[in-house]
């Protein structure tokens, strides 16, 4: 019979040191020294008896009989991880491992009138909080790796009907023999989101809200709603974009669930905007509002698709290498040995984005095409006629429009060939995007500046951060007067650059 979940889980009082446990199948097991402990549970290094070994191969996990996440690991790994399964997975996805840890048995054990629960593991080496604490944030390879080998371990438990839950660094640990690897571990928390083939049902309970990591649960435990498979994608993507910029918007409210919900809610209804104005000055996080598009967009009980996400996050298809934790080297902001001209590349820098600023906040308050937005609404309000008794209905279509919208906005990003960036200099170590040059604003084909606004302006003017400000321009129209603008604004963009040009010739 299984604990009590709502049971408040205490922490075990330590075995000795030597204690030989016999599990379920007869196999004995020597405990060696505690290595760490969790909130309900004790994990010490472990030593078949069999087979004595210096160097411990395993760990061995305790609690208390009536503790419950113990129970659902075991039962997590009874159901749906069993060694000869994970194998024919690996064979069958063509996958040089899967990031599961390995189960070897479980059993009881009696200890001064206690009954403690056990269980055997692969031993595994240091966790990446750990390493997060040490170096801060990862190397944006790495962080899309991690993400790629975490849709591996995902897409085999989903398939066996279950889901993570509790998605973080800490639970991410590098293998003890083969530290290049990452192991997705600490099921305690695993829910059986489809049993026997049927799905949960949606339903909102205020009473089981804000469930899991504060920090990175998603917006359906925010909800007290069953996790589901778009539950563990949306937790990923949270921890990815925490990887990445070392910190997330919600970090300063962790002791407020209901704000940190609004915030998580704010950020996934303005993808992927939201997403590019949270990335730090000099890092690219399109790879990781274009998975939180698509994460978002999944209906409760809709199947994601797996290669499709790994293609985003890996969209060159290049085989995986090991993972590299070293920050260094990521800013885009690469220090040149003369400090003068870098000043003279800023001051003129910044005089160009004055004069853009100014281009878009005069022609920011113009309306915008009436006709596209008519189209726009009139789509929309067809597709929620009939949906509006059907709650989780009008969720997935909420969703789903939102998806096309940032799908949309993301599509031109990559395939416009005006992208914004920094302006090339001559012999420069600062290094710019590609696809922009200094002549560029003067070419006919340049997308045109009608009308913007404001506050997009505002942020599109930012190097580093204006990668959809060209593609939203090309869908307005030029008047006489915006061209004559143009030009007069061009011209003395290019007599500035010429300047720059020649006093940095001259330095």
């Amino acid at each position: 019979m299984p604990p009590r979940r709502n049971e408040k889980y205490k922490l075990p009082v330590p075995l000795p040191e030597g204690k030989v446990l016999n599990d379920t199948e007869g196999k004995q097991w020597v405990l060696g020294k505690m290595i760490d402990s969790g909130g309900f549970g004790l994990i010490y290094l472990a030593f078949s008896a069999s087979e004595p070994d210096k160097d411990a191969k395993h760990v061995i996990k305790v609690e208390y009989q009536e503790n419950g996440p113990l129970f659902s690991e075991l039962k997590f790994y009874q159901r749906a991880a069993k060694k000869d399964n994970i194998k024919k997975w690996i064979k069958l996805k063509q996958l040089d491992y899967l990031g599961i840890p390995l189960f070897y048995g479980s059993g009881i054990t009696e200890f001064k009138g206690r009954s403690y629960r056990f269980m055997v593991m692969e031993r595994l080496g240091i966790n990446l909080q750990k390493i997060s604490d040490q170096n801060g944030t990862f190397k944006k390879s790495t962080v899309l790796q991690l993400g790629v080998r975490m849709l591996d371990v995902l897409e085999y438990i989903h398939e066996n009907e279950y889901v993570h839950g509790d998605i973080k660094a800490a639970n991410l640990l590098l293998g003890y023999r083969n530290p290049d690897r990452v192991y997705l571990a600490d099921y305690g928390l695993s829910y059986r989101y489809c049993p026997d083939g049927n799905h949960k049902q949606y339903q909102e309970n205020p009473k089981k809200g804000h469930n899991g990591t504060i920090e990175f649960t998603s917006l359906d435990a925010h909800k007290g709603v069953a996790l589901s498979r778009r539950s563990d994608l949306e937790i990923l993507g949270y921890c990815l974009l925490r990887w990445l910029c070392g910190k997330l918007p919600w970090e300063r409210n962790l002791q407020d669930p209901v704000a940190v919900q609004t915030a998580k809610t704010n950020l996934l209804d303005e993808l992927p905007e939201s997403v590019f104005k949270w990335a730090p000055s000099g890092s690219s996080c399109h790879e990781i509002a274009k998975y939180l598009v698509c994460a978002h967009s999944l209906a409760y009980d809709e199947k994601p698709d797996y290669q499709k996400l790994k293609k985003i996050l890996n969209p060159s298809g290049i085989p995986l290498g090991p993972l590299e934790f070293s920050a260094e080297g990521e800013s885009l902001n690469v220090r040149p040995p003369n400090n003068q001209k870098v000043d003279s590349r800023k001051a003129a820098i910044k005089q160009v984005n004055q004069m853009q600023r100014r281009l878009i906040e005069k022609k920011g308050h113009r309306e915008r095409s009436a006709e596209s937005c008519a189209t726009r609404k009139k789509v929309q309000k067809e597709k929620l006629i009939g949906l509006l008794n059907n709650e989780t209905a009008q969720e997935s279509i909420r969703r789903r429009q939102k998806y096309c919208e940032s799908q949309e906005f993301l599509n031109e990003v990559k395939s416009s060939p005006q992208r914004s960036s920094c302006i090339q200099f001559p012999n420069s170590s600062y290094e710019p995007h590609q696809g922009f040059t200094s002549t560029d604003v003067f070419k006919s084909s340049c997308p045109s500046w009608d009308t913007y606004t404001s506050t997009a302006g505002t942020e599109g003017t930012e190097l580093e951060s204006s990668t959809g400000f060209w593609p939203m321009m090309s869908q307005f129209t030029l008047s006489e007067e915006t061209k004559v603008d143009i030009c007069y604004y061009g011209f003395t963009i290019l007599f500035l650059l010429i300047l720059v040009c020649l006093a940095l010739y001259f330095l």
